[in-house]
């Protein structure tokens, strides 16, 4: 899962240039994909290509008079697939985490619940999101993957939301680069990574998104 966040060249018509790529390269090497674009692209990028695309971000509650805010309904109604939750960039309260969780479920929406490591990917888990992602704060956007600097996180984590939730699949987040990176992310027991600035700042979005595809 590649997350643009608001990375200069990824929003606009650069987000759906990358989603493209994205899907492309998924689809020709065999492995599942997805995109979660800047929030105001969500709808054009939902359009242009088939694979899942997810918002950055939902709030709690639901629509009318509440400007400025993402409810689960503007989610649904753009075409997305669902939501990350609580990305350590935009941190949530517990109770708006498993109300959010609940309301995407209603709507046949999938939540991405992403939790800094293994003690608090042990308590979101207990409201049984579809994913969980477990990304260390301190590596995200740095040059060391969680997969190999603190691979205890990954495996921890994938036994502690084994025990809550069995059906949670873990994804790994935070200074995944390459296909060693994510080679050894499936080793620890992750379903998958979630990844940003490998993709992000990388002078070829084609050779990033190929190179990590590689490590399945």
């Amino acid at each position: 899962m590649l997350n643009l966040k608001t990375y200069p060249g990824h929003m606009g018509p650069g987000s759906v240039r990358v989603a493209r790529i994205l899907e492309t390269a998924g689809h020709e090497i065999g492995v599942a994909t997805a995109i979660a674009p800047p929030l105001p692209d969500l709808a054009h990028v939902a359009q242009a290509v088939r694979i899942p695309t997810l918002a950055q971000h939902v709030d709690p509650g639901g629509g009318g008079a509440r400007t400025g805010f993402v409810p689960v309904d503007a989610v649904a109604a753009s075409g997305a697939r669902g939501s990350l939750v609580n990305h350590s960039e935009h941190p949530m309260p517990d109770p708006e985490i498993e109300e959010v969780v609940r309301r995407l479920e209603s709507q046949g929406l999938v939540a991405v619940v992403c939790a800094a490591d293994v003690a608090p990917a042990r308590r979101l888990a207990a409201f049984r999101p579809p994913y969980l992602a477990v990304e260390p704060p301190e590596l995200i956007g740095g040059d060391r993957a969680v997969s190999t600097a603190r691979p205890e996180v990954v495996s921890g984590t994938v036994e502690a939301v084994q025990e809550v939730s069995p059906a949670t699949l873990v994804l790994c987040g935070a200074g995944v680069h390459d296909r060693r990176d994510v080679a050894r992310a499936l080793e620890l027991g992750a379903e998958g990574v979630l990844v940003a600035s490998a993709v992000t700042r990388a002078p070829d979005a084609n050779a990033a998104i190929r190179e990590l595809l590689a490590g399945y």
